[in-house]
């Protein structure tokens, strides 16, 4: 061993001995004080009703009080911006879509950093997806019904969606089946439905929650669900991709927390969420609102985040996605 290696060697060492120390008295103390969940949109949406149960849930198993604090705004890009500039000491945590935080790096003119270099994904929560549907008294009772039919009305076909997941699907599936139906863009679910149901629109890419609600309801019908395997909620539903139209739009939550946040704490975040996960009262509620519990290592999740960024990089570009 040269004087250069020995003295490598040494130094390697010693900083792995004053290093271990400090990872093991950091992971007797965390917490040691109050944990914030971030949530992306305002109290009373989706998001914030998932971080106030997963709170709610979590707060028990951490022996700490956990405040959610909202902050909403550029399609939620000021809470993910919030969250990487935080402290990295495992006390922000950023309950949220990550399909949404990997969709801005590029429908944002200037997302302003690198999602998958600044956020950890500590734990994966649930995912769901988008559907295609029809309103319950369509003549079309499946999707190569309504394929047949739309591409005999040519670019008269029209049809609904609300968000860049839907407009992905929906381009997704209207190239692949080679139709000239007409995009028509909606600010929110509720606002297409008149249209919809008295036939101006022919069909409507829809969330998943607002498809299964108002399919018990018997006002909509499901022909097809946008995830590329059947999810166990919606597993009655067939996918495009096993109708002959690959696709693969996943919605999905997770925890994330500043890049540099110690392993040990990534560890117990993930360990936290996990077992909330586990528990079935869980997956009744994430059930209710039309996800699947996703329980996740953190390896597996910020693998996952980071080829979400890579696949919104294509969607985006099929689905000619405007910048904002």
């Amino acid at each position: 061993m040269t004087r250069t290696t020995r003295r490598q060697f040494t130094l390697g060492a010693a900083a792995l001995a004053t290093a271990l120390p400090w990872c093991g008295a950091f992971a007797q103390a965390y917490p040691a004080q109050d944990l914030h969940f971030i949530s992306a949109f305002g109290a009373g949406t989706g998001a914030d009703l998932l971080a106030r149960y997963f709170a709610d849930k979590i707060r028990p198993l951490s022996g700490r009080a956990i405040i959610v604090e909202n902050r909403p705004g550029a399609l939620g890009h000021i809470a993910t911006e919030y969250v990487a500039r935080a402290k990295p000491d495992g006390y922000t945590i950023y309950v949220t879509g990550a399909s949404s935080v990997a969709a801005n790096q590029h429908l944002l003119k200037d997302p302003r950093l690198e999602v998958t270099e600044a956020l950890q994904a500590a734990a994966t929560i649930h995912q769901s997806t988008m559907t295609i549907v029809v309103r319950a008294d369509a003549p079309w009772k499946t999707l190569a019904e309504m394929t047949a039919a739309l591409k005999q009305k040519g670019p008269k076909a029209t049809y609904a969606f609300t968000n860049p997941p839907a407009q992905v699907l929906g381009a997704m599936y209207r190239q692949g089946a080679g139709l000239q139906a007409v995009e028509v863009p909606y600010k929110a679910g509720p606002d297409y439905l008149p249209a919809l149901f008295n036939g101006e629109l022919d069909f409507a890419v829809a969330d998943n929650i607002q498809a299964m609600e108002l399919t018990r309801a018997g006002r909509m019908r499901i022909l097809a669900v946008g995830s590329r395997e059947r999810l166990q909620v919606m597993s009655d539903y067939p996918t495009l991709t096993e109708l002959g139209y690959p696709a693969d739009v996943r919605i999905w939550m997770a925890a994330l927390v500043p890049a540099a946040t110690p392993r040990p704490a990534v560890e117990q975040i993930n360990a936290w969420f996990n077992q909330v996960l586990a528990m079935p009262e869980t997956k009744t509620f994430l059930n209710r609102i039309g996800g699947d519990p996703w329980a996740n290592s953190p390896d597996f999740a910020q693998s996952y985040f980071r080829q979400q960024v890579k696949d919104w990089g294509e969607f985006v570009r099929l689905a000619n996605i405007p910048k904002q």
